[in-house]
């Protein structure tokens, strides 16, 4: 049927003994599931998991009592797992790829810290190309890329 003739009405499935209402969207095992193509939801709710770990461990990140070596174990264990959940399913546009990049910008920043000028004594925020210097590790989308291989 097309969506005019869809529209307000209730959808249920019926099998031999019980039936099931027809959901735009649900929740399983941690995943949003929808019936539209798009991942943006899933990948929006993925981030504000990822917002909300990041927010909960950030006097971590910021502490000058733990080293850079423990800080970025916490991103890879704690803050990225938790966005990293099902990526293998998903499909990135250009736009999730770099709202994503974003976020783990964010994140590294804090854990690496402002960089300080040694002429003027002045402190800046470090460059992305610099953040990418410093964190051996994999970008988050090649991390994606590369589990989505594993997975196919």
């Amino acid at each position: 049927m097309s969506q005019n003739q869809n529209a307000g009405r209730s959808h249920n499935i019926k099998t031999d003994s019980s039936s099931s209402e027809w959901v735009e969207q649900f929740k399983y095992l941690g995943t949003t599931l929808t019936n539209r193509i798009s991942n943006l939801e899933e990948i929006g709710s993925r981030q504000k998991s990822g917002n909300d770990c990041y927010h909960s461990v950030q006097n971590l990140l910021s502490s000058s009592l733990l080293s850079k070596n423990i800080k970025i174990k916490i991103y890879r264990i704690i803050i990225s797992s938790v966005v990293l959940y099902g990526c293998e399913t998903c499909s990135l546009t250009l736009r999730e790829e770099r709202r994503l990049r974003v976020f783990e910008n964010r994140v590294l920043g804090r854990v690496f810290g402002p960089k300080k000028y040694e002429v003027t004594v002045e402190w800046r925020r470090l460059h992305n190309g610099e953040l990418n210097a410093l964190y051996s590790s994999r970008n988050i989308i090649r991390l994606i890329k590369s589990r989505r291989m594993e997975w196919a």
